[in-house]
């Protein structure tokens, strides 16, 4: 078990959209052996897709709308990698995503530095102290100054960064890079993007190679390198470990260039699977007993079964094929024989998982969002939220014949997160809530495609929603009966306030005192 914890990274790559997250994720898995040619997200014309954008609407559209969770082995290591939504309507997922990992990847382009999504990307991961290694992409573009990227992180990202390589030129007149701590030159060569390629090392800045090879600018890169360890910050593992300090690495993923270092350091310096904070305990990963919880649902991974996957990250212990498992909330023992782990949107059975591993439980509508399992124990694992959508919208079904195909999508699909669906108590009309008008464009295509179910959307009057809860059962009671008309469940059966205007949720918030409005909730607090 110690060894097999050891050996186990469990990761996120975020970045804003189009800084080249899926192309970077591509590379991994091909430095892994897990495929053996790489595509690319806007290779229509070749019929190669990004392997992890398995979804129709991601290959179509050339954007991640859902996260992948992807196992490979790189130098002896156990490399578990969850490629999240660049996208920012589709940032539940993504923030639910960053639950389950103990480590991230942070790409920025190199041409338009710290961007916004980044940012809050940025803030999320310090909530949770996540480490973070940073991949500064695209310097086969002309970039800005490898100086003003690192100085625009440190100062728009607060953390202090440490470059580990530093580039020779960009754009055009990009030769290669400078690894730092070993001395020695990667020269870059085009014609490699897809595949695997062992680039020319020139060892030692001051050789004699390096010299003929960086002609006359051999000097000037010497005063360059000389102010990156001057004004920059020595590697600390503890800093790092907290945080608060980020390696910097340079290349083009496009390319197929500067990847394998990253991964390289990855592997060696990025956390093992870290302890678990539930409602009762600290859960610790080598502890015998099993223990995990679900991040994310995805219905409709093989649309010819019309099959759900509930994605576990597993805490504690080990998962083998048969074992029986405590699912805590329903206080319910099953016995599971066909978890599955993943290649994208690929699959096979998994015999055995060990805690950072992310396997995948076949759901038959009784799992959701922030569940936990265990051996027996009850605990109920935390941080997995639910925040309230900002836009709202009615949604009618084209074919009045196919209603419940709606009423089950809509509610399946607000089971695995890509929207919130809200069902109102006094009325037969179904709401969807969102972050972003792109999710509205994912429903209703996936209705379309995995459902038979079109719809139309409509204009709703609602401004937002609020969970309620009170600790006064009579109040609550003469509440539900003289505000029936604004109360709706969600797509969990969760009691909800629609509020019509801000005025209108004051006015009910002074009117109830007793009633808690609550703008998320934790999705295992049933």
């Amino acid at each position: 078990m110690n060894s097999e914890v050891e050996r186990r990274r469990t990761f996120a790559i975020i970045s804003h959209p189009d800084a080249g997250k899926t192309t970077v994720t591509e590379k991994l898995l091909l430095l892994g052996n897990a495929i053996k040619l790489a595509g690319t997200v806007k290779a229509k014309k070749s019929g190669r897709k990004a392997k992890s954008d398995w979804m129709k609407m991601e290959q179509e559209r050339g954007i991640s709308v859902t996260t992948s969770v992807m196992q490979f082995l790189y130098q002896g290591y156990t490399v578990n990698l969850l490629d999240t939504p660049g996208h920012e309507d589709f940032s539940e997922d993504t923030y639910r995503t960053l639950t389950a990992v103990d480590s991230a990847v942070m790409i920025i382009d190199a041409a338009r530095g710290v961007e916004q999504r980044t940012r809050k990307l940025m803030d999320i991961c310090r909530m949770r102290d996540t480490p973070i290694m940073t991949f500064i992409n695209k310097l086969d573009r002309e970039s800005l100054e490898p100086l003003e990227l690192i100085e625009q992180i440190e100062e728009e990202l607060n953390i202090e960064c440490v470059p580990m390589t530093w580039p020779v030129g960009s754009g055009r007149s990009w030769q290669g890079t400078y690894h730092l701590a070993e001395d020695r030159f990667s020269l870059y060569e085009r014609g490699h993007a897809s595949e695997l390629h062992e680039y020319q090392s020139i060892h030692g800045l001051e050789s004699t190679e390096s010299k003929e090879w960086l002609d006359g600018s051999h000097e000037d890169y010497i005063e360059e390198i000389e102010l990156v360890r001057e004004a920059g910050h020595d590697y600390c593992p503890g800093k790092f470990a907290a945080g608060h300090q980020t390696p910097v690495f340079f290349g083009s993923a496009l390319q197929n260039f500067g990847v394998d270092q990253l991964l390289s350091e990855f592997v060696r310096e990025a956390p093992p699977p870290q302890p678990r904070e539930t409602r009762e305990r600290f859960v610790a990963p080598k502890e015998d007993g099993f223990s995990g919880f679900v991040f994310k649902i995805q219905a409709n991974m093989d649309p010819k079964h019309r099959d759900r996957i509930a994605f576990m990250r597993i805490c504690s212990g080990a998962y083998s094929r048969g074992m029986r498992m405590r699912h805590v909330r329903l206080n319910r023992d099953i016995r599971v024989s066909d978890a599955v782990t993943f290649m994208a949107g690929e699959r096979t059975m998994a015999e055995t998982a060990y805690p950072g591993d992310i396997i995948g439980l076949h759901n038959h509508g009784t799992i959701r969002i922030g569940d936990s399992f265990s051996d027996g124990e009850k605990v109920a694992f935390l941080g997995v939220p639910n925040f309230a959508p900002e836009l709202f919208k009615r949604v009618r079904i084209q074919d009045p014949l196919k209603s419940k195909k709606l009423n089950l999508g809509i509610k399946q699909l607000s089971e695995e997160g890509a929207t919130q669906a809200f069902f109102p108590i006094n009325s037969n009309q179904v709401i969807v809530g969102a972050i972003g008008t792109l999710q509205f464009d994912l429903v209703a295509f996936r209705l379309a495609q995995e459902y038979g179910a079109d719809c139309i959307y409509e204009p709703s009057n609602i401004y937002t929603v609020r969970w309620v809860k009170s600790d006064h059962p009579a109040d609550f009671l003469e509440f539900r009966r003289k505000a029936a008309d604004q109360l709706a469940l969600d797509g969990d059966d969760q009691l909800t306030f629609l509020a019509t205007s801000r005025a209108n949720l004051q006015l009910a918030e002074e009117k109830w005192p007793t009633i808690q409005f609550k703008d998320s909730r934790e999705h295992n607090t049933h």
